[in-house]
């Protein structure tokens, strides 16, 4: 299944079949080096929450999964973020900038590999967020991120989401390689990407809670 340039879809994480959030983003390309996504600054964006307001981060995990969930709307609030999904791989690729523009560096998300939808005029991507990163400065200099939480989490396999620890850590380390060596896509590629100036922010669509392909 290809995606079209310029075409809006939506970018979804899963936990155990339910939708941890839901947000319309615009492809870029569609090759054989992965799935390109754009997301603009105060892209909507549907969050899975607890009834006081607050999500999965924040609180002890033990809490976490006593609680009842629900859906609120919300934004992206930061600057625009480009994100590849590369073909057959457990992670994606976030690229950062400043709100002057400045390319601020890499985001490895860890994440298990995207699954690819249609549903009539719906489509997008589904993924289920390991939460273990790797965040790679514009020298590449490199550190893991949320190793804490990581671990806290997989105390609780009965609700945890990831469960493999050893391929996600071997997975990390896979790209961190790449990274070390300079090779694409942590080699200067889309550092100077401009979004097409015609692009308009898109809207959360009807289906956007459709049923997780996992």
């Amino acid at each position: 299944m290809a995606f079209a340039p310029g075409q809006v879809i939506l970018h979804r994480n899963t936990r155990r079949g339910r939708i941890a959030f839901a947000r319309p983003v615009r492809v870029v390309s569609d090759t054989s080096l992965g799935l390109l996504v754009w997301m603009a600054r105060h892209t909507p964006v549907m969050y899975e929450v607890a009834a006081d307001g607050r999500g999965a981060r924040g609180r002890p995990f033990a809490e976490w999964v006593t609680l009842p969930y629900e859906h609120r709307p919300g934004e992206w609030q930061g600057a625009g973020i480009l994100m590849l999904f590369p073909p057959e791989a457990d992670h994606s690729v976030w690229w950062f900038w400043t709100d002057e523009g400045v390319f601020d560096g890499w985001y490895v998300n860890l994440e298990e590999r995207v699954v690819r939808w249609a549903d009539g005029d719906l489509a997008g991507v589904d993924v289920i967020d390991q939460d273990l990163d790797v965040v790679v400065r514009p020298d590449r200099t490199w550190e893991w991120k949320d190793e804490d939480e990581f671990a806290e989490r997989l105390a609780f396999p009965d609700h945890y989401w990831a469960t493999d620890e050893q391929a996600i850590r071997a997975e990390g380390r896979r790209v961190i390689k790449i990274v070390e060596a300079g090779e694409f896509p942590f080699d200067g590629t889309w550092t100077d990407f401009v979004p097409d100036p015609s692009w308009e922010l898109p809207e959360l669509p009807d289906g956007w809670d459709r049923p997780a392909t996992r």
